[in-house]
């Protein structure tokens, strides 16, 4: 795919990085990525080119793609002392959204494709999640935990539309009466409704939306297939009007493009009827630094060089540090000002503190119920 020649893209130094762009807003319309590099587990990098001749090998438009998974277990844990949760379901890898902050990003170089346009088209459904969960959550070994939906990829991504796999993983958690708490920017949420509302009246699920800004031309470049503002913040309101406890996501904030929000988006969130409110700070791992560089440089070349010093500053002058408690908040004085600025906006609107843990003692196995008791 040919090199971008727009004036002053095509090998740009950003904050210490080279930024090329490699494929066309022709072949990337819509998408968030702006390049498809190589995942950094080939053995070999790829890069077409165009050599006067006979054109560009590949100019083909990206579509979206999906793979049918067979998924050998669907419950995934971590130990990791930061996170709020230790179990998680995902029903898809990849995420059509195509945000492009997501730190997600560098986890389909696993599947061999590229962390950059692959990861938002070449997607993946694991059709067989709700018989997966079922046979989990049966097993005699099995402790009740709340599971988190929807951490790595969107639970309710558009293809969620045709697929259902959320909701059927849903199904499996509301007849087991199993807590769950689901993280999504999709107001596809408000279709399960119907099973949220009867779960949360036995206090077993809680909702989060991410609400990254206000600003409609901002979220459709960063968040280009996500739902807009306003309707995340309607689905908001419709979630909390059905009684079910909903949470605002501020998340990821981008110092020196996002963060003079702060107090705006957590006053419509008030608004809307959210009950709590929390955020986390823009994470570059791995192939992601070059990506959000590159997005940025293209979208918002006059804020680059800002964005990325002020980042570096909350990582001791990096891009990102993996450091547990750190990683998601950051350090120094401009992350302490974004940390005071929250906790003071919270008090001021009068969300709740306090995280009320979901209900564990509800649950029953799946065919628990009349099932024949063992011999031994």
């Amino acid at each position: 795919m040919e090199e971008s020649h727009q004036p002053g893209i095509d090998g740009q130094q950003i904050a210490g990085r080279r930024v090329a762009i490699s494929v066309t807003a022709e072949l990337r319309r819509g998408r968030g990525a702006r390049s498809n590099a190589t995942g950094r587990y080939e053995s070999e990098r790829r890069e077409a080119f165009d050599d006067g001749w006979e054109g560009l090998s590949d100019s083909r438009p990206f579509v979206t793609n999906v793979r049918r998974e067979i998924a050998r277990s669907i419950i995934s844990r971590n130990d990791s002392p930061d996170i709020s949760f230790d179990q998680s379901i995902n029903p898809y890898r990849g995420c059509e959204h195509g945000c492009s902050y997501c730190y997600a990003r560098p986890s389909h170089a696993f599947l061999g494709h590229s962390p950059g346009l692959d990861f938002e088209s070449e997607l993946y459904a694991k059709i067989n999640a709700a018989e997966a969960l079922t046979k989990e959550l049966s097993s005699r070994n099995y402790v009740p935990k709340t599971i988190a939906l929807g951490t790595v990829t969107d639970p309710y991504q558009p293809i969620e539309r045709e697929h259902r796999i959320t909701r059927s993983v849903l199904e499996v958690l509301a007849a087991a009466r199993h807590p769950v708490g689901i993280v999504t920017k999709s107001v596809l949420v408000v279709r399960d409704i119907d099973i949220l509302a009867r779960m949360a009246r036995d206090g077993l699920v809680k909702v989060a939306l991410s609400v990254t800004t206000l600003d409609r031309r901002l979220a459709r470049s960063m968040e280009p297939r996500a739902a807009t503002p306003s309707k995340r913040l309607a689905a908001v309101k419709e979630l909390a009007a059905a009684g079910i406890p909903t949470q605002v996501m501020v998340a990821p904030i981008v110092p020196g493009l996002n963060d003079h929000e702060i107090e705006s988006i957590l006053t419509a969130a008030r608004d809307a009827g959210a009950s709590s409110a929390g955020y986390v700070m823009l994470r570059l791992p791995l192939e992601l630094k070059d990506i959000f560089r590159e997005w940025l440089v293209t979208d918002y070349p006059d804020r680059a060089e800002r964005v990325l010093h002020l980042l570096q500053s909350m990582h001791s002058g990096r891009d990102y540090s993996a450091q547990f408690g750190l990683r998601q908040k950051g350090t120094g004085p401009y992350a302490q000002q974004i940390a005071m600025r929250f906790r003071l906006a919270l008090q001021r609107l009068g969300f709740d503190r306090e995280r009320k843990p979901l209900r564990t003692d509800l649950f029953r196995a799946p065919g628990s119920a009349g099932q024949q008791l063992s011999l031994f």
